[in-house]
């Protein structure tokens, strides 16, 4: 890897996040049917960092759970022979809630079909709203988030990082550029 370079800082993400927050109480009114569903792992963080934010706008707590689409992947074969399962942690009922799906990064829009397949295993939600911190482009799938972070417009030889302090110790956003690849050809 060559070209490491920060896009966003621990403000920026402060900020980001806390944008989310509001903008998910102001879309729905509130949040007395709305749930937090964070995609294992950085989504996950994302999600509870969501929920504490909500309970200091809105005074209330937001159920949340957290989703592990592994067994869900179309690429299941290419993780390898031995793919990490941790479990989906979800102890309340998603039928006929609004649910908020929370991801660090969009880019194909694959990890997000695949965590629309699983909450429709689980039950039948009255709405499925979108939220990711980063959106870096280059759709495989119509997937569109209602709530996004910030937009970080990327080549496909780039890498988008999310570094969280409850993973990593430090909140960050780096961008990548793959060795032995260039730019040539790629539309922006």
């Amino acid at each position: 890897m060559k070209g490491l370079k920060k896009v966003v800082d621990e403000e920026q993400i402060r900020r980001a996040i806390m944008r989310i927050s509001h903008e998910i109480v102001e879309r729905n009114k509130g949040v007395d049917n709305v749930v937090l569903i964070g995609i294992r792992t950085g989504g996950a963080f994302l999600s509870a960092r969501i929920q504490n934010n909500i309970k200091l706008i809105e005074e209330q707590d937001v159920p949340m759970g957290i989703l592990d689409i592994t067994l869900y992947r179309d690429d299941l074969r290419e993780v390898g022979p031995q793919p990490e399962f941790r479990g989906t942690e979800i102890d309340f009922d998603i039928t006929g809630k609004i649910v908020v799906l929370i991801d660090d990064v969009l880019f194909s829009g694959r990890t997000i079909r695949c965590a629309l397949d699983h909450l429709i295993d689980l039950g039948r939600p009255k709405a499925i709203q979108l939220a990711v911190l980063i959106d870096r482009g280059h759709r495989e799938l119509p997937i569109r988030a209602d709530y996004v972070g910030k937009n970080i417009p990327s080549h496909m030889n780039e890498e988008i990082i999310v570094r969280l302090l409850e993973d990593t110790g430090k909140d960050e956003v780096l961008i990548i550029r793959k060795n032995g690849e260039d730019d040539e050809g790629e539309e922006e």
